[in-house]
């Protein structure tokens, strides 16, 4: 006798032998059972999900001598002929090869005829969507009225081809996919029924290989069998298909992980021996990313189709959110240009490095800190007095640069350094510079400074106010010292504005800083753009110590610090503060507005208070009573 095929071999002859299409034949056995049976049934799915093997198994129910039943004895000469293919009352008909009208009017005349043998006369009619129009409206009118000893069973695998008329005159089942874990089962027995020996990861292969077709699962089973010489191996079945290993893939996001290049480029190198797929590569990288998205969103969501949900468990605990999905979208981006490189192999590099090169560094809570020089910088010429050079190395001892840090941020808050202090502070402005240096109140209360050039100019007014070693008068002190109840609406409950200028100096100096110090107020005058802007704007000024300025920046913008952001920030203060500043940022809570909430607060004001004055506007009342108009909110916006 001649080798059958295992797809020929194995095709279920009873419901119970289906795998998967749950939903399908639960319809199917319930109707069948309470004798509420459907004159038309269309089964629609994709190649190799058991459109065909459902119809016949059907029609075996439908015309077993044993009776209307959903198990099907099998044994009687109706099942039998069912099964070899000669039933006289089961007629099959290829609609790709009888398109035509004169076809189906031939097809229909016998419709009205009894079946010879049989309980009902079964039409089933495969890849019924290659019908012509005119074949279609010829088969519509019996579709829908046929006799009562006719059933009729569509199947095809493009329902959108079919008209209307035709689905709304059937009851419509469609079949699902395969799952890889349902392939791999089903595989198992069939191997075990043939006496073959199998690598586990080989049968993995062949179900992603099948792309939830269980035909096409079988077919590519009996090659495998072939190509091994009755075993079907994890690498026989890799050449076989000409794929890479899923290894290579884990291989390569260790790479990324460890930010080894030289060992991703290895690995590479390594697969090119094999002339792979090098997009069905990238797509292989993609899936296994997209894969341990899902395992970090929701772990119990994560499927077993590769066989490997412990290890994509594993490598969602080590990766960040923020790679993961920097790396897919890097990986898409490669894929649809891979074509554009001058090789395939290159363009998957460049893909590869591309990730690496764009991988955020993770923010490490205990560090060593950034230091980082000021920008040497020629003060003018101008106003540079001759005691300058001394000036700055008393400004280089610890306690004093702690107050003169402490005198910048006051100036900043609306504090001159001290207004229960007798003594006269040690840089003071010069009489001409007294009112342009003193920052407005109005900021503190509310104001928000935007113009770039009025920061800017009293960026450089108060650098130049700190190399000035002049001395007001008395009146122009006096309209120095800031507002003491205004300095005490910023000031914590229990704070005093006076700082002493005894041995307490430099502990009270950083205690001033911290509780007066408003960050919001004093990025904007910081020469800091883009990223580094970003990150320094969503971050909340703990304290500073001396020359040492600490951060904290939430977790949810983890993925914003970069090390060369951090010396961007270290820069920006030790230029603004004229002294070598120190930067370190950490992780944790937040227990104050950042300046990034801040600018969103008073925007969110500003919309509010457009919002109440354009409702109380006379005329805006008067146009909406008069002209029943209606006041667009969403359009309202702050001048």
């Amino acid at each position: 006798m001649s080798y059958q095929v295992l797809a020929r071999k194995y095709r279920p002859a009873v419901f119970s032998e289906m795998v998967g299409q749950e939903h399908v034949l639960q319809a199917l056995i319930n109707a069948l059972d309470l004798n509420r049976l459907h004159h038309a049934y269309l089964f629609t799915g994709t190649r190799g999900v058991g459109k065909t093997t459902i119809a016949r198994i059907l029609a075996k129910c439908l015309n077993c001598e044993a009776g209307l039943t959903s198990e099907p004895c099998g044994e009687c000469s109706s099942c039998r002929e069912i099964s070899e293919g000669r039933s006289i009352d089961l007629i099959e008909v290829d609609a790709a090869s009888r398109t035509g009208v004169d076809d189906t009017r031939e097809l229909l005349e016998n419709v009205q005829y009894l079946p010879s043998r049989s309980r009902y006369k079964v039409y089933l009619i495969d890849e019924v969507h290659m019908f012509s129009k005119s074949s279609f409206n010829a088969l519509l009118k019996t579709l829908e009225e046929p006799p009562e000893h006719v059933k009729f069973l569509l199947a095809t695998t493009d329902p959108k081809k079919v008209p209307v008329t035709v689905l709304s005159r059937c009851l419509q089942l469609n079949l699902r996919n395969m799952t890889p874990e349902s392939i791999v089962s089903y595989l198992r027995t069939v191997l075990g029924s043939e006496s073959v020996e199998f690598e586990e990861s080989a049968l993995w292969q062949l179900g992603r290989a099948a792309d939830g077709s269980m035909r096409d699962a079988l077919s590519l089973t009996d090659q495998a069998i072939a190509y091994g010489k009755g075993f079907v191996g994890d690498q026989d079945v890799l050449n076989m298909l000409g794929g890479v290993n899923q290894r290579e893939v884990y291989r390569l996001l260790q790479a990324l992980i460890d930010g080894d290049a030289k060992q991703l480029l290895d690995h590479i190198r390594e697969v090119a021996q094999y002339a792979p797929d090098y997009s069905g590569m990238l797509a292989d990288f993609l899936s296994l990313l997209h894969r341990i998205a899902i395992a970090q969103a929701v772990p119990d969501a994560v499927d077993n189709s590769q066989g490997d949900r412990e290890s994509v468990a594993q490598l969602s605990a080590r990766l960040q959110p923020e790679d993961i999905h920097l790396y897919y979208q890097i990986g898409l981006i490669g894929q649809r240009d891979l074509t554009l490189a001058p090789d395939a192999q290159s363009g998957f590099e460049m893909t590869m490095l591309r990730m690496l090169a764009f991988k955020p560094q993770s923010v490490v809570g205990t560090r060593e800190s950034v230091r980082e020089p000021p920008p040497e910088k020629a003060p003018p010429a101008e106003i540079l007095p001759a005691s300058t050079e001394k000036q700055t190395e008393v400004v280089g001892t610890s306690g004093n640069q702690t107050s003169h840090i402490a005198k910048m941020l006051a100036k900043i808050n609306g504090e001159s350094g001290g207004s229960g202090s007798t003594k006269k502070p040690e840089v003071v402005p010069e009489p001409n510079q007294l009112r342009t240096n003193i920052p407005d109140y109005g900021e503190i209360s509310g104001e928000d400074p935007s113009e770039p050039e009025r920061d800017a100019r009293q960026n450089e007014q108060i650098t130049e106010s700190m190399t000035v070693d002049s001395h007001p008068t008395e009146s122009e002190q006096a309209s120095f010292e800031p507002d003491q109840q205004r300095l005490d609406s910023i000031l914590p409950s229990g704070e005093s504005g006076s700082h002493p200028n005894d041995n307490g100096q430099q502990k009270d100096a950083v205690v001033a800083v911290n509780k007066v110090a408003d960050w919001p107020k004093l990025l904007p005058r910081l020469e800091l753009s883009g990223v580094a802007h970003n990150l320094a704007s969503n971050c909340v000024l703990e304290k500073i110590e001396g020359d040492k300025c600490f951060l904290r920046l939430s977790e949810k913008h983890a993925s914003l610090w970069n090390k060369k952001y951090e010396v961007r920030i270290a820069r920006a203060l030790s230029g603004f503060f004229n002294t070598t500043m120190e930067v370190e940022i950490t992780l944790g809570a937040q227990d104050t507005e950042t300046p990034a909430q801040y600018q969103e607060r008073r925007q969110q004001e500003k919309v509010a208070s457009a919002l109440v004055t354009i409702q109380e506007d006379e005329n805006v009342k008067r146009l909406l009573k008069d002209f029943d108009a209606k006041l667009v909110l969403e359009s309202v916006r702050p001048l």
